[in-house]
């Protein structure tokens, strides 16, 4: 499995406002790892058993993170890099992570660490047509009265094919792989 890892903190990188409401008041954070029974708020994750199970992972009890976020895609404009798939269609996802614990969350190490960690598990998983990429970002936790400055990572999982079905299948490979992982680094294994 290809991985990487990259840390965004530039003025124009993403950020997030955990918890997160989007502008128009229709989408907001939904807190699974205390509430799993919300799940059926996330129509990605109802449509997706491979993605609800993900999410049910990363939000179990033994997990260090949570998830504040995540959507999925399909395209065919594929990047010069990614040719090594010689594929044509590109199935990915985006799962935003926090740390549990306030510590971990206002830690930049903990975050690169983690990050390091997580995609020397993943690079010596099989050859399966996927590939994660791990980006350290800018997140405020809190509300307007309480801000504080920390961190929180993007994982992107892409899994490639020349239909549909074949990079759905590969996808969902990448995702066992990078929960499985996250799992293990919980445990404190590396």
């Amino acid at each position: 499995m290809e991985a990487d890892f990259s840390i965004e903190l530039g003025r124009d990188d993403a950020v997030l406002d955990f918890p997160w409401r989007d502008p128009a008041g229709k989408l907001a954070y939904v807190d699974l790892k205390r509430h799993p029974e919300l799940m059926a708020r996330i129509e990605e994750a109802e449509r997706l058993p491979q993605l609800g199970e993900f999410l049910r992972t990363l939000n179990s009890p033994p997990s260090m993170v949570e998830t504040a976020k995540c959507d999925v895609w399909t395209t065919s404009a594929l990047s010069a890099e990614e040719e090594i798939f010689r594929a044509s269609i590109k199935f990915a996802s985006y799962v935003d992570l926090v740390f549990c614990t306030v510590e971990s969350r206002l830690s930049f190490r903990t975050h690169e660490q983690f990050a390091t960690n997580l995609v020397a598990l993943l690079q010596p998983a099989p050859e399966t047509g996927s590939a994660a990429e791990v980006c350290v970002r800018r997140c405020y936790f809190g509300g307007e009265s309480e801000l504080q400055e920390g961190f929180y990572c993007t994982l992107y999982v892409s899994g490639y094919g020349h239909d549909d079905a074949s990079a759905r299948q590969n996808w969902a490979m990448g995702l066992s792989f990078a929960g499985k992982a996250i799992l293990q680094l919980s445990a404190g294994g590396s």
